[in-house]
């Protein structure tokens, strides 16, 4: 099955020719623009196996995120990172690629957390395999994880083994009234407190939580916290995860990640947070400097997640050193540049 994805990169490499790597083609949106011919892995498809007992799948990458969810959902079970679907096309491969992560993410981690191993083919055509199935590994630095948010620049991806865990026993959403200001403040607060957080979101005066966990503990933080109770949580999540408001629509849509503390950042554009206040969205015809400057003012970076990428790139430019790092890493598993070139940074 893999011979034909070999064959392909290997005469790309002699030819030096650029491919675009894609799954279901869901998240073209992200990152610089590439060059090339698309090389997809939609045929690429099927969970190869599933240890539900040892919280363990294995999935080729072009299996698509809604298939994957339905089987694991049928053992009681999840994708605890809440990967995005950006549609129905949405696949295993490029979630991982992309490394992109919805709601639960602050309280339950990164999609790169939940990789166990990948199996790959790299620039030269070369198929490599790094970590396993098993959910300790202490063989040295785990390079599967490296895949997760490296865009397709380092090597195609053509299975991916993942830690998955239970669905919680209870879940609830409330919502409270409150400013930003306000709105920061108690979700910092919260994180501090022993309470089951496993979202948080703030858009135009309406703070939204969810509570995850044993049912004991879901009721009590609902009775401590109190709020107005949501009853159609669910397809607020999943509109939340997948940008599925109208708030999305904006362009240019930038991402800024800062410390969870920061105030309101005040640049006068439409915006929603979350990840407990870690992640400001914002609809902004702002300069790309001024926006990275406010990011970086605020410990954090900025990142144009849908619209025409600024002369620098989508992505906050490297410093020397991490973009020495990056250079060698792409030299090593990539070393004609031919794989989704300039989709990461614009100098590869």
């Amino acid at each position: 099955m893999l011979d034909t994805f070999i064959d392909r990169i290997r005469a790309a490499h002699a030819e030096g020719s650029p491919l675009i790597l894609q799954g279901g083609g869901s998240k073209t949106f992200y990152g610089n623009a590439d060059e090339g011919e698309v090389l997809s892995t939609r045929t690429l498809t099927g969970i190869v196996d599933y240890q539900s007992k040892e919280l363990v799948l294995t999935a080729r990458a072009g299996t698509p995120l809604a298939e994957i969810e339905t089987a694991l959902a049928e053992r009681n079970q999840m994708l605890a990172f809440e990967p995005p679907h950006f549609g129905g096309a949405a696949t295993l491969g490029g979630s991982i690629a992309t490394g992109l992560s919805g709601p639960r993410r602050p309280y339950a981690g990164a999609a790169r957390d939940f990789v166990l191993g990948v199996r790959m083919i790299d620039g030269t055509g070369q198929p490599l395999r790094f970590g396993g199935q098993v959910i300790k590994n202490v063989a040295g630095y785990d390079v599967s994880r490296l895949m997760a948010g490296a865009l397709g620049t380092l090597g195609l991806i053509t299975e991916v083994s993942l830690k998955v865990l239970p669905k919680p026993a209870a879940e609830t959403t409330l919502q409270f009234e409150l400013d930003e200001t306000a709105a920061i403040e108690n979700m910092n607060r919260w994180a501090g407190q022993p309470l089951p957080l496993s979202a948080t979101s703030w858009h135009a005066g309406l703070l939204t939580v969810r509570l995850s966990g044993a049912e004991s503990a879901v009721h009590a933080a609902q009775a401590r916290l109190g709020g107005e109770l949501l009853h159609d949580a669910a397809a607020f999540w999943q509109r939340l995860r997948d940008q599925a408001t109208p708030f999305f629509d904006k362009r240019p849509l930038w991402r800024l990640a800062v410390k969870p503390t920061t105030p309101p950042l005040n640049l006068g554009s439409a915006e929603w947070i979350e990840w407990g206040g870690a992640v400001r969205w914002l609809a902004s015809d702002l300069p790309a400097a001024t926006l990275r400057d406010a990011a970086k003012t605020a410990g954090g970076h900025a990142t144009l997640f849908r619209g025409t990428a600024p002369v620098d790139g989508a992505f906050a430019p490297l410093a020397p050193a991490l973009l020495t790092l990056h250079r060698n890493l792409k030299q090593r598993f990539d070393p004609k540049g031919i794989l989704n070139r300039g989709r990461l940074y614009p100098e590869y």
